[in-house]
């Protein structure tokens, strides 16, 4: 463990620079919590300044501040040495403080470039929108981040991954001094994260100050320059990168050592649950398919995890099964019953459910309470002479907060008011109380913290232990390998491999994600 370990109230890191933006004794209080409590950290010029913590420490809270979302309770900003009042989110653009938010913001119905300036349209002294200027400087700036994006196209035809990578490019065309990152890798690739990760670079090598917020710890250890772990709204520890490690974040985060994190999954794997046979998706435009001829079954008691590359179809996949688009074909069996045909609903009540990669757009409804938002797939359970009973659903939603170990203050508020993670566990709840045969979980852990992915691993384990089938996917390979008793590869929309036991390596997994391009390459040379 590092020497450099602070605790709560930490002495401020000796450093050579003046911080560029400084928080004083910020406090935020909500109604029943206190989001942030005396807070002092400091922003340094030129440097990645990671800010670590559990969902719902206080990170994004903070960044509200900074970025004049919210407005603390107490304390102060100070800004270049001197008091600043940061009451808009224009006012924190007028001092040179940009924003990439954790969920996304972006407006699907808008075009990519209208997206990018969006409020800050560019215009004549008539009031008129320059808007070939806003489009030549949208592809600029997605040039920069080497991505082949038609900056006509509407968002709303992107992956979630391009969706993300907009937020960036309106952030990067600001040419902000102080630009804060809040889990701007969570949807991206591999390839995308490293570019990224080059924009960076260059921006603190030309004086920029970058908060970086992310639940990849590696990923925060490669980058960071400056650490800060927030808990319970408190700072409780900082150090500079020569002292911080995995161990170093974890502990102070979380309690856990690394190795804590995933629970034991030796599970005795049962009866087939759900068999598919030649399931496949064409693709909309162009030739091939996006779930190519996939064949396999799942049993209970087993947790099968799906990787592939970006672009894959892992999520295709999921969505095939559950009957969320129409041009897929194939058999589908579920405990023994053809569900061919079967609507999404039927396929719920036959036990079939799906937790979707984006929980803000397909998992939740924003403007429903937590209580609302859980027993919303589970309705008739709680339903007696034709009514629901209220008794009966609070009593369902009430332990399922304790099972999941949800944060908040009362079941209901709305559910937009928690944190990522917890939200996250919301839909995982929802899920939960349809009592599945078969649970889809489709990136189950994006942009959650330590603690609550041992939270959800330990549910997925639990689930497998009662003879449910658990299927996922993950862009974290240690997530798969840890977790999986049995790993399907997609490439390009084909199985590839279907591994078990100690054939589960990460070469076997990585060499199965490019055979098919290899394939490919052999038959058209």
């Amino acid at each position: 463990m590092a020497n450099s370990e602070i605790s709560n109230h930490t002495e401020p890191m000796t450093v050579s620079e003046k911080p560029v933006l400084s928080a004083r004794e910020v406090t935020k209080k909500y109604p029943g919590t206190v989001a942030l409590d005396n807070v002092d950290l400091d922003i340094y010029p030129g440097k990645v300044n990671v800010i670590l913590g559990e969902n719902g420490a206080g990170k994004s809270t903070l960044m509200k501040i900074f970025a004049g979302v919210e407005k603390p309770t107490n304390g102060s900003l100070i800004l270049d040495g001197e008091p600043v009042r940061i009451n808009s989110p224009g006012k924190a653009l007028e001092n040179g403080i940009g924003i990439i938010y954790q969920e996304l913001t972006v407006c699907p119905n808008l075009s990519v470039t209208e997206n990018i300036f969006l409020a800050r349209e560019i215009k004549n002294r008539f009031g008129v929108v320059n808007q070939k200027k806003q489009r030549n400087i949208s592809a600029e700036t997605l040039k920069k981040l080497e991505q082949p994006i038609n900056p006509d196209m509407p968002v709303s035809q992107l992956r979630v991954g391009q969706q993300q990578l907009v937020e960036i490019a309106r952030s990067l065309k600001d040419n902000v001094r102080i630009l804060i990152m809040d889990e701007p890798t969570s949807a991206l690739s591999s390839k995308e994260t490293s570019i990224l990760k080059e924009i960076i670079s260059d921006l603190t090598s030309q004086g920029v100050a970058v908060i970086y917020i992310s639940h990849k710890l590696d990923e925060c250890l490669e980058i960071g320059d400056r650490f800060a772990v927030l808990r319970d709204g408190k700072l409780v520890a900082q150090a500079e990168r020569k002292d911080a490690s995995l161990s170093w974040i974890i502990k102070h985060m979380a309690g856990k050592n690394p190795d804590e994190l995933y629970p034991e999954t030796d599970h005795k794997t049962g009866k087939a649950m759900l068999k598919a046979e030649n399931l496949c998706l064409p693709r909309t435009e162009g030739e091939g398919y996006l779930v190519d001829h996939a064949s396999f079954t799942l049993h209970s008691g087993e947790i099968t995890g799906i990787y592939g590359l970006m672009g894959a179809g892992r999520t295709e996949l999921l969505e095939s099964l559950f009957g969320l688009h129409k041009l897929a074909t194939g058999s589908l069996f579920l405990d023994g019953k053809a569900i061919d045909g079967f609507t999404i609903d039927e396929r719920i009540e036959n036990g079939l459910m799906l937790i979707p990669e984006d929980r803000q757009k397909q998992g939740l409804i924003q403007t429903l309470s937590v209580a609302e938002n859980m027993t919303l797939s589970s309705l008739k359970s709680y339903q007696k002479s034709g009514f629901i009973s209220n008794k009966l659903e609070k009593i369902a939603v009430n332990d399922y907060i304790k099972k999941l170990l949800i944060r908040l203050s009362d079941p209901g508020q709305p559910v937009v008011t928690l944190s990522g993670g917890n939200q996250q566990k919301v839909v995982i709840a929802k899920c939960m109380l349809t009592n599945p045969k078969v649970l889809m979980m489709d990136e189950p852990t994006r942009g959650v913290d330590v603690g609550a992915k041992y939270d959800i691993f330990k549910i997925m384990s639990d689930f497998a232990a009662r003879d449910t089938s658990v299927l996922f996917t993950s862009s974290e390979l240690r997530e798969i390998m840890e977790m999986s008793d049995r790993v399907l590869v997609l490439a390009r929309g084909k199985i590839t491999a279907d591994l078990r036991g100690q054939d589960i390596t990460e070469k076997a997994i990585l060499d199965a994600c490019v055979i098919r391009n290899k394939e490919e390459k052999r038959k058209s040379a």
